[in-house]
Order: C-alpha cells, then sequence, then structure tokens
C-alpha cells in the first residue's frame, strides 16, 4: 500500500526520490519523506503530500544515494514523527518499510528493556534499532539486514541504508513487493514499476524471502540464508507517459474513457473464428485438462471479487461447470477444503494483493491447480501461479478500479468460452460469443458518448444521504461493483442486493430518501425486474434504471439505456455507466477522486 524508493548512481538522489514518490501516490498515503547519504544522513519528513515534502528539502539537500518513502498508517496515526524513514539512536542506519511487523511490540519491550528509546509508535523503528545492534559487527550491511530480519514475523518490503556504507543500498522481500530497476552505471529499487519507468525499463522482482545489494555498477540477490540467487531481468511495457492523466482532469474518467481500447488489447489475438474458441495460450492447459475440472473456484478482493462473481456466472452458462466467487480475505482463513478436480482463479490487477497472493500460497501448498488473471506482468501472483490470463489493460493508476475490471470481466468471457467449447458449447453458441466479445469496444464507445446524460443525473443524486443498487442473477454483480465504485470515490453510503431480496428486509430502507439503481437488463427476468421497481415505486423510493429500452415512467424517474450484446456480456456493458454515474457524483461533491480517503491501490497488508 505505501510507495517505496531507492537510488544509487552519480546524480542526485533528492529529485529522483521525490519524482519516484509522486509516481506513487496513486497507491495511497498520509505522509512522505526521504534520506539521502553525504557525509552523513539527511532526512526530511512531513505529514501530507509529496509537494509538501519537496517544499520542505533545501536546495542543497545533496547526495547521490537515497530512500523515500510513502506511508499509509498502521502503527500511529498519521505524523511528521511517525512518517518514514526511521533512523536509528545514532543516526546511522535509515529505514523505509511497507507491510507490518506482527511481533513488534515483543521487539519492541526487549529493546526498551536494552536500553533502547523510540521516537515514533510505528512497527518499522524496531528495524532500526535491530540493524544498529548488529551492523558494526557484521561483515556487511546485507549481513546486518538478514539478522534483524531473522527475528521479524510479519510482511516487509525493506530499504536500509548505512551511513558508514555510503555506496550501497540494501532491500529485501517477504510478501511486499521490491522491483529493482537497472540503470546505466545507477541502480533503482521501488514498490512499484510505476517509479522506474521514466528511468529504466529493465527490472527485476525480488522474490518473498529474497535480499539485494545495489550499487552504481549493479546489484547481487540472495536468499534468506545468504546463498546468492540469479535472476533475469524482464522488460516492461510500460512507459512514463502511461502514468500522465492525458490532458483528462482525473486519471479515474481517463481511465474510464480507455476501456475500448484496453478491451481490445485484452481481446488481441485470442478469438478464433474457425473453431469459435478462445486461445489462452498462458493457461498451460491441454484440451484433456481442461476437461477434467468438475468445479471452478474464484478468489479476489474488492472490485476483483465481484468480476470474479460475473466470471463465475460466464462460466456456468458457457461450460456448465459449477462455479462460485469468494473474497480471498475469507477464503484463506476458513481452511478451505482443497479439491483436485476444482480449478481455483485468483484475480488481482496489481499481482501484489496480499490477502489474495496469501491464498494462492496455500492452495498451492495444498495441491490446488491455480491460474491468474493479472494486469502486471512479473508480478508475485502471476510469478506464484501454474497459468493464466494477462490483461493487457495498462496501468492503472486511480485507486478505484475501472478499465482493470472491465478487462477482468472480458478475460473471463474469453475463459468461460475456452472451456465451454473444449466441453459442450456448441459451435453456434461459439460463434455468437465470438461476434459479441467483438463488439464490445465499439459499444463501450457508444456507452461514453452518453457521459453529458450522466454526469447530469450524476449531479442530481449525488447528494442523497444514501443509495441502493439492486439486480437479479446477472445484474447483482453489476449491482455490486456499482455501489462499490459510488462508495469508494465519492463517499455516499451505497447498499447493493439481489433485487428478489429487497421484500426479505432491504424493502424497509425504501423511501424519497433512499433512491435506487436498478439494473435491469432485457433477459429472461425483465418482467421480474420490473415488478421489483414497481414496488420501490409503490413506496415513494425514486429510481434510476439502467438497462437496454427506456423505462415505463410509472416504474421510473430516470433510465440509461446502454447497447444490448448477448445476454452473457451484457453485464459488462451494463456496468460502465455505474462508472461515469460514481466519477461525477464525486466530482459534483468535490471528492478528492483518484484517491480516496483511507484507500490505497494496492493492498500489500492485511
Amino acid at each position: 500500500m505505501c510507495g517505496i524508493v531507492a537510488y544509487v548512481g552519480p546524480k542526485d538522489a533528492a529529485p529522483i526520490l521525490l519524482e519516484g514518490l509522486q509516481r506513487l501516490e496513486y497507491r495511497g498515503y498520509d505522509s512522505a519523506g526521504v534520506v539521502v547519504s553525504n557525509r552523513g544522513l539527511k532526512m526530511r519528513k512531513v505529514k501530507g503530500r509529496v509537494a509538501d515534502l519537496a517544499a520542505v528539502v533545501p536546495a542543497r539537500f545533496k547526495g547521490t544515494l537515497g530512500i523515500g518513502h510513502t506511508r499509509w498508517a498502521t502503527h500511529g496515526a498519521p505524523s511528521d514523527v511517525n512518517a518514514h524513514p526511521h533512523l536509528s539512536a545514532d543516526e546511522r542506519i535509515a529505514v523505509v518499510h511497507n507491510g507490518i511487523i506482527e511481533n513488534a511490540d515483543e521487539l519492541r519491550a526487549k529493546l526498551e528493556a536494552d536500553g533502547a528509546v523510540f521516537l515514533s509508535e510505528t512497527d518499522t523503528e524496531v528495524l532500526a534499532h535491530l540493524i544498529a545492534r548488529t551492523v558494526e559487527d557484521a561483515e556487511s550491511l546485507a549481513e546486518a539486514v538478514r539478522a534483524a530480519l531473522k527475528r521479524v514475523v510479519g510482511t516487509y518490503g525493506v530499504a536500509v541504508v548505512d551511513a558508514q556504507r555510503p555506496g550501497e543500498v540494501v532491500v529485501a522481500r517477504n510478501g511486499s513487493p521490491i522491483v529493482l530497476g537497472i540503470g546505466e552505471k545507477e541502480m533503482f529499487a521501488a514498490s512499484d514499476v510505476a517509479a522506474l519507468v521514466r528511468y529504466t525499463r529493465q527490472v527485476v522482482h525480488l522474490e518473498d524471502g529474497e535480499l539485494a545489494v545495489l550499487k552504481a555498477d549493479g546489484f547481487n540477490t540472495f536468499s534468506s540464508d545468504a546463498r546468492e540467487t540469479a535472476k533475469e531481468p524482464l522488460t516492461v511495457d510500460w512507459e512514463a507517459g502511461h502514468y500522465d492523466t492525458g490532458g483528462y482532469e482525473h486519471y479515474l474518467l481517463k481511465e474510464i474513457s480507455e476501456q475500448p481500447e484496453t478491451v481490445a488489447r485484452t481481446l488481441r489475438g485470442r478469438l478464433d473464428d474457425r473453431f469459435h474458441i478462445a486461445h489462452l495460450g498462458g493457461l498451460n492447459m491441454d484440451a484433456r485438462e481442461s476437461r477434467s475440472f468438475r468445479r471452478v473456484k474464484i478468489i479476489g478482493c474488492g472490485s476483483a471479487y465481484y468480476s470474479g462473481q460475473i466470471g463465475a456466472q460466464l462460466i456456468e452458462e458457457l461450460a456448465r461447470i459449477p462455479s462460485d466467487a469468494e473474497p480471498a480475505s475469507e477464503f484463506r482463513y476458513r481452511s478451505p477444503v482443497v479439491e483436485p478436480d476444482t480449478l481455483y482463479v485468483a484475480i488481482s490487477q496489481s499481482g501484489e494483493t496480499y490477502d489474495t497472493l496469501a491464498a494462492v500460497q496455500e492452495l498451492k501448498r495444498k495441491g490446488g491447480r491455480v491460474l491468474g488473471i493479472v494486469n502486471t506482468v512479473g508480478s508475485a501472483i502471476a510469478r506464484e501461479v501454474d497459468g493464466g490470463v494477462y490483461l493487457h489493460a495498462g496501468p492503472e493508476v486511480s485507486v478505484a478500479s475501472t478499465k482493470a475490471f472491465t478487462s477482468t470481466a472480458v478475460a473471463f468471457a474469453l475463459l468461460a468460452l475456452h472451456l465451454g467449447r473444449v466441453r459442450d458449447l456448441s459451435p453456434a453458441d461459439g460463434r455468437r460469443i465470438v461476434q459479441g466479445l467483438r463488439a464490445l469496444p465499439g459499444q463501450i464507445e457508444e456507452i461514453l458518448t452518453l457521459e453529458p446524460r450522466i454526469k447530469e443525473l450524476a449531479g442530481k443524486y449525488a447528494d442523497s444521504p444514501s443509495m441502493m443498487f439492486v439486480g437479479r442473477v446477472r445484474g447483482y454483480p453489476v449491482a455490486r461493483e456499482g455501489a462499490q465504485k459510488l462508495k469508494e470515490v465519492s463517499y455516499v453510503h451505497a447498499e447493493a442486493y439481489p433485487a428478489s431480496e429487497l421484500k426479505h428486509g432491504p424493502l424497509a430502507l425504501i423511501g424519497p430518501e433512499m433512491p435506487t439503481v436498478a439494473i435491469v437488463p432485457d433477459d429472461e427476468l425483465l418482467d421480474k425486474n420490473l415488478t421489483t421497481l414497481g414496488e420501490i415505486r409503490a413506496r415513494g423510493g425514486r429510481v434510476l434504471m439502467v438497462g437496454h429500452r427506456e423505462a415505463d415512467p410509472r416504474l421510473a424517474d430516470d433510465c440509461l439505456v446502454v447497447p444490448r450484446n448477448e445476454i452473457e456480456l451484457d453485464p459488462i456493458l451494463l456496468s460502465i455507466p455505474l462508472q461515469l454515474f460514481a466519477y461525477h457524483a464525486a466530482v459534483a461533491l468535490g471528492r478528492d477522486v483518484d484517491k480516496p480517503r483511507n484507500l490505497a491501490k494496492s493492498v500489500t497488508v492485511e
């Protein structure tokens, strides 16, 4: 969730660190700080934004080595003192840290009993004291860091510098990402490639338990028991320009607007018009293996989980395999029964979502076959799974997921088509779905032309204290994702329910002050959905209907009509106007659209 940047080379480190931290602002944070090494360690840190940090970094803040951090509070409230980096008492060691040290209280008590004085409430300061106590006698900074980390229980991505070893940075990972960037006579490290792509596209991902020593002329990586490991650099496709707003007011609007292109990229080269099937070579499964599974279990968190619900319905409808989706954060703690004939699918835009990664590792430990649907090439989940599908949606900067959500739903349609065609889906139905998938980018373009009308409706409903989102079967995951978007970017309370469940309790909430957004596709449940609208209107509730036809004014106050595709694929299109609705509601309310309060883009802690 937090951001780490490190640099060693011939250039002035501070501007590189500050620029890198700006690139990581989208991950969510409440404070920021930097340290550079030049005849001792110089540090500046503040509660607030990177711009606030830059304002207190003096012009003579020089050094060719340094580390920087954006913090999302876990231990201790946001403050200047709790901001990273943290220094040892003698100011020799500086540490930045992502993750949570679970035994921090125990370690802190032991250190205080030995005379250590702590300045902050953070778990991270424990690391600075531990490293400082062994560095004098250690052969290297890496050895001191390794010794300290052996005493730590929890997750970490760390970067450490030593005032007496000004030519190197040591980084380490366990459950929280660290990526190395390889430059010309300079080295970088970060928690996200976003901080690196301006300077290099050659990267190395550390595995859990690995440590790296960075010097200007290269790097070495080691396992936790000090054995050197071999790493092959990857070339990332993303460029610095992908992280710019591109003339849009917000990243969120840019990413919503990019969806015709991103969906086309997810589909590119994967549709077969001869056999009406999807080619997904990354699954690493032949037709016989694809036929052997009797159940599909999908895991993800937040919007990834809701896209998984859409995916489960697609797989059941097209491949006729029992399928369901579950939050990864719950799955890993309920001692799940891992069946050999179940295919598990893990979803994560970043590929680093800690709850999902931990669930994948538990599944692998128990012998489960796991596929991944991720956006970030080389990410931890992509490396852990047996095979999978890359989204190719490009960087998603805004905290609220839009294009990655849509591309994930499209990837599930491809997976469902693939599994269906190696089982019992007819060529005619395969052709129908292929044609429907090919139509999606153009239909999304059509929906985007509705933005002025959606903006008008968002302004009309934005002052509501709470909103209800409802849908049936295919429409229910759409309603859940719509409510999620509105909550996270506008802070308007929103609930999502199956439309059929309203009369079993939630109908008590309906009244003039509680508008309802109803997802009403033209499918076999149309009449039942219209009956639900009548029940809401009979109780004085206002209704905004999102569907495929104009609504009877007796049943809905307002209506958004979107293009019709195949009924299995309609949920993908029905989600798009809800993204724009949430965005414009947030703008109307003056919210920080791209960085909603209390949230982070990549959730790498529990």
